[in-house]
């Protein structure tokens, strides 16, 4: 039986419940999600790193409940594009 899929709210409350976010957004349709995270965790990191992070934080539920996490990530202060 596959998991059911978090919703986006709940998909927010579990990457801030490991992750200090100072900015937090994630939408989606239940497949796929869309996350912009800002995180004084980011500092100093690349781009894969970040998403590492994340994925860690997910931990088995990246690979039973979710099936595709795009994100945007960011250390404060970075310029986020509109």
């Amino acid at each position: 039986m596959t998991p059911t899929a978090p919703t986006p709210d709940e998909l927010r409350a579990l990457i801030a419940a490991g992750l200090d976010c100072s900015r937090l957004e994630v939408d989606g349709d239940g497949r796929h999600y869309f996350a912009t995270i800002v995180s004084p965790a980011f500092a100093g990191l690349n781009r894969l790193a970040r998403h590492r992070l994340v994925y860690g934080v997910l931990g088995e539920r990246m690979r039973e409940q979710v099936h595709a996490l795009s994100m945007r990530t960011y250390a404060p202060g970075e310029p986020i594009p509109d």
